[in-house]
């Protein structure tokens, strides 16, 4: 049983990166999907589409994993934010990940979104994870 979906997508995508498969499934949620659309933007992931399984009728995210010359694009993923321990800032400590190298993925009011565009809407708001 999952008690931490957020973790457990993680999970899977450095897995998948580790075993150099071209794509992965996750289970769907809105807000996972919209976690794995922030990679997409900033590069770190290929692409990512809606699935069904036709015989369960569930859907699922096939996220297709980025490589540069045979390496892996994303080098390190980490969770902040757990639900025993919720990690939310201001816009004024919104942090920087290996002095600029990373980024983090920040759950707002407004949505989900990466600290470059945190910073230009002038928002704060939860860590969800620091990607470099």
């Amino acid at each position: 049983m999952v008690f931490d979906p957020i973790a457990n997508m993680i999970s899977v995508i450095k897995n998948g990166y580790l075993a150099k498969k071209s794509a992965v499934e996750i289970p769907f949620s809105s807000h996972k999907e919209k976690i794995v659309k922030v990679l997409e933007r900033e590069g770190f992931i290929e692409s990512v589409d809606i699935k069904k399984d036709p015989k369960t009728d569930h859907k699922f995210l096939l996220v297709k994993l980025s490589y540069k010359d045979k390496k892996p694009v994303l080098t390190e993923i980490k969770q902040v934010s757990k639900p025993s321990r919720r990690t939310y800032v201001p816009f004024s400590k919104v942090p920087r990940v290996l002095g600029g190298l990373g980024f983090s993925i920040i759950s707002t009011s407004q949505g989900v979104f990466s600290t470059s565009e945190v910073r230009k809407r002038h928002l704060g708001g939860e860590i969800i994870c620091h990607v470099w």
